[in-house]
């Protein structure tokens, strides 16, 4: 099935699945575990996370391989994902299980690497994450 990761959980993992903007990025994996929205919830200015419901409030996305199920929230959310990458904040890449439009609009903006369909519960926090969203590969290094 298209997504699917092939691999066991964790280190040494390839995940498989779509490509939503392409290039490469890689970088320590901070894992949002529910939806993610740019506008309110990430912080133009600083690049940290201030939404409440977030486990990981208080992190920051910059040079991140930023891990979340979808986006979600206003569409100028798009926005505050280009602001964040013309302040130097912006995630180094953005996987998530299913991209929505947009958080992929301001990923194509900002040309940011970004793969979707993607099995995110074998990524773990904090593991380093290299990314090819040009062949839709997340692998998480041992």
């Amino acid at each position: 099935m298209e997504g699917e990761g092939a691999g066991a959980a964790g280190a040494g993992a390839v995940l498989k699945g779509r490509k939503v903007c392409a290039g490469r990025a890689r970088g320590k994996a901070l894992v949002c575990n529910k939806a993610l929205s740019f506008l309110g919830g990430v912080d133009p200015l600083t690049g940290v996370i201030q939404d409440t419901d977030q486990a990981v409030r208080g992190e920051n996305v910059a040079d991140r391989i930023l891990v979340f199920p979808r986006g979600r929230g206003s569409t100028v959310g798009s926005y505050v994902v280009y602001e964040l990458k013309c302040n130097g904040l912006a995630p180094a890449g953005i996987v998530n299980i299913e991209a929505e439009t947009i958080v992929a609009t301001g990923a194509i903006m900002s040309r940011i690497p970004m793969v979707d369909r993607v099995d995110i519960t074998k990524i773990p926090q904090g593991s380093f994450v290299e990314m090819d969203a040009d062949v839709a590969e997340v692998r998480v290094l041992p």
